[in-house]
């Protein structure tokens, strides 16, 4: 209670400091950093007007996702800018820095892939998800590796490019297969590498007719030669190139090359997706799915900039949909299922597509209000022109016509792709929930709504944990997981270390009158179990089903054993229930595995600074917080070691006596 009331105190200090501060914001654009009781930044935004904007997260009703983030924050810092472009500038470098919970995030494990042609006197063609300031040239991004891999093995084969990464004193089998030039033996020209690059270029920039015409007219001539054999892989080169561009969807006349975003939002997720046009034709799409707290089409935009932030392959023209989605799947959208219709849509209304939508350029005088005066005031054209002159590429926000529709298209194939989740989702649950549900009755039980699982750890009997999970109709409640460290067991005794859990959980369980479970699981076959219900029954008088999971000799879930005494039950290896017990014993395995890690580096950085003369446990855990690890205190030198009040010959002792252990 009074942990409570100090709670309640230190919640009111901060909402009193957060007063004040919002009594002084400026009316000038910038953006604002929004922090915790820890002081960790939580969410980063951008305004027109600084004081309007903050000011509208503590004032008026919001919806669940955004008063979830309000609750969190204890106080905020802003930064005054010179311009909107500045500002969104500067929102997308500080949620790159900080990498705050509630933004929208575009992750480094998140890349897109790219191919690459090497800026070297001898050019490579490669696949990368690192975008360099090198010189080379980039193309793409691709939705996925496989894509990317694909497109690479065919142009591989059409143009002799070096394959290998150190130059080999002879040639190699790409050479005498036509798909190297030689240049470890042979002098290429520079020219030679130009016109290759510049037909790569024409190829992945969506001209890839034209190089098979190309092809089509020397395998014509190979024929006519009597050269079967060319003939038969100049065939194959065309058959592949048709196998990769057969997602052909969308053409246009002008064959501009296009970036075309949508998005969608539901249940708290956003679907962001992007159709790549390249000289007229969509050759890729790429979907991306993550929660988001803010306003809707804010968190939209911040996904835009920073996937440009760094990207190298830009396109001419980028259409953005303005800040209402639903009416851009209307009846002059264009369904994503349907896969015929769209590869014959031929968009060849060029001058419509002109004039049918808002250049960001127009909608220069209007860039303040994108960045919105109250919560939700987002103007599109206003965010579109911030953009524009951030990246020097057009942006373009379409109001009617056809790109409109391929907005449209776009924000379907977000819905679709949300849609799908949440279907996926339903599906796992209502399996999982009936799994469960069946596992009961094989057992013999009336209801399975809970189960407590438990797991041992040790390495011969040293750092001994144990660690509780818990299933709640089948699936996962982390926030009951449990662990425990040993304190009776000598050795490894994986009887008596579960002996010493059981007894622990339900005591506990008893005195707090906690929920019951209506199975415990346990690692193991009859003499765990047998000491689970010995303790349960003779020592607690508690009468709670126990069954054991025995795994086989590849350490994978084998057995189902139930009863007293303890019998096998006959599950099938491919039922859904089957499955369920698998989940729930790699859990708790991960879960002990995970604990005993943990406690297993720390006594081994225990130990290595507890036995140096002089080092007591107050000296440890300040080195240890002023140097962060082990290793950096051997990498020290002795100065190093001054701040902390150590002197020269206590200094010189630890790092001899780190460094002795090391060698």
């Amino acid at each position: 209670m009074e942990d409570f009331a100090k709670k309640l105190q230190e919640q009111e200090k901060a909402m009193e400091n957060i007063r004040n501060k919002l009594a002084l914001l400026p009316d000038l654009p910038g953006c604002y950093l929004m922090k915790n009781g820890e002081g960790t930044i939580i969410y980063v935004g951008k305004a027109k007007v600084l004081k309007n904007r903050v000011r509208s997260y503590f004032t008026g009703s919001h919806d669940g996702k955004t008063q979830r983030l309000v609750s969190e924050i204890r106080d905020f810092e802003y930064i005054v800018t010179g311009s909107n472009m500045e500002a969104l500038i500067l929102e997308c470098n500080l949620i790159k820095t900080h990498q705050p919970r509630y933004n929208v995030l575009l992750k480094d494990d998140k890349t897109y892939p790219y191919l690459k042609i090497t800026n070297e006197a001898h050019p490579r063609l490669e696949v990368t998800r690192r975008v360099l300031k090198d010189k080379a040239k980039y193309f793409g991004p691709y939705p996925n590796g496989y894509a990317a891999h694909q497109t690479k093995k065919l142009l591989d084969r059409m143009y002799p490019l070096r394959k290998c990464g150190v130059m080999p004193k002879e040639v190699c089998l790409y050479y005498h297969m036509g798909q190297c030039m030689a240049p470890c033996v042979k002098e290429v020209p520079q020219s030679a590498y130009e016109e290759i690059t510049r037909e790569i270029s024409s190829f992945l920039s969506g001209g890839h007719e034209e190089v098979k015409k190309e092809l089509q007219r020397k395998m014509q001539e190979a024929a006519e030669e009597l050269y079967f054999e060319r003939a038969k892989e100049l065939r194959d080169q065309i058959m592949h190139i048709d196998a990769i561009m057969e997602k052909q969807k969308i053409t246009t006349a002008d064959t501009k090359d296009r970036d075309v975003f949508g998005f969608a939002v539901d249940k708290g997720w956003m679907c962001v997706q992007i159709l790549y046009m390249r000289q007229g034709k969509m050759v890729q799409r790429n979907a991306s799915v993550f929660p988001y707290y803010g306003e809707a089409y804010s968190d939209f935009m911040s996904f835009v900039a920073q996937y440009y932030s760094d990207n190298p392959a830009l396109p001419q023209e980028i259409l953005l949909p303005g800040p209402s989605v639903d009416d851009a799947a209307s009846a002059e959208a264009v369904a994503p299922s349907a896969e015929a219709e769209m590869k014959e849509m031929d968009l060849q209304d060029d001058e419509a597509m002109q004039q049918d939508s808002v250049p960001a350029t127009e909608a220069s005088d209007k860039a303040g209000d994108y960045l919105g005066e109250g919560a939700g005031s987002v103007d599109a054209a206003g965010g579109a022109a911030a953009l524009q002159e951030w990246i020097g590429v057009k942006v373009h926000v379409p109001q009617r016509g056809l790109k409109r529709q391929m907005i449209g298209m776009a924000s379907q194939n977000a819905k679709v792709s949300l849609d799908e989740k949440f279907r996926l989702i339903e599906r796992d649950e209502e399996r999982t929930s009936i799994a469960a549900a069946n596992l009961g009755e094989v057992i013999g039980l009336d209801t399975l709504h809970r189960i407590e699982a438990f797991d041992n750890s040790n390495i011969q009997g040293t750092n001994p944990v144990s660690a509780m999970v818990v299933f709640i109709n089948g699936k996962p409640d982390k926030k009951e997981y449990r662990k425990y460290k040993i304190r009776s067991v000598q050795g490894p005794d994986d009887y008596e270390t579960m002996r010493e859990v059981i007894r622990r959980r339900y005591e506990r369980v008893l005195k707090e009158n906690l929920p019951m479970p209506d199975l415990i699981v346990v690692d193991g076959g009859k003499g765990q179990i047998s000491a689970a219900v010995d303790v349960l029954e003779n020592e607690l008088g508690l009468f709670i089903p126990v069954c054991g999971l025995v795994k086989d000799a590849k350490h994978k879930t084998a057995q189902l054993m139930v009863g007293d005494p303890p019998e096998p039950v006959s599950l099938p290896r491919d039922s859904q229930e089957f499955y369920l017990l698998q989940r729930i014993q790699d859990e708790v395995h991960r879960f002990a595995i995970s604990f005993h890690r943990d406690q297993r580096g720390k006594s081994m950085v225990t130990s290595k600074l507890d036995a140096i003369p002089g080092i007591g446990e107050k000296r440890r855990k300040m080195l240890l917080k002023h140097f962060g690890s082990v290793k950096k205190i051997k990498e020290a030198s002795i100065d190093d070691f001054r701040p902390l009040s150590i002197g020269d010959k206590l200094a010189k002792e630890i790092l001899s006596a780190l460094r002795d252990e090391e060698s």
